[in-house]
């Protein structure tokens, strides 16, 4: 389960960034930057708690029945 989240979120988000370049709300150079700030986003010590944040929500949305 944790691989599809993962999976999901990267894929969604990745459509998000490319969805906001395109209509220039993004700039390419922010978008660089983003990903810049989450890859060392991703190793200091508040990954943990980014990435549980993350679960919680995916899980909060698992849970919404329609």
């Amino acid at each position: 389960m944790t691989v599809v989240v993962s999976v999901s979120a990267v894929l969604l988000l990745g459509v998000t960034v490319v969805f906001f370049v395109r209509k220039s709300a993004l700039r390419p150079l922010h978008a660089i930057v983003c990903t810049m700030l989450g890859f060392y986003l991703s190793t200091t010590s508040m990954a943990p708690s980014i990435r549980d944040a993350g679960m919680s929500f995916a899980g909060v949305l698992n849970d919404i029945h329609f």
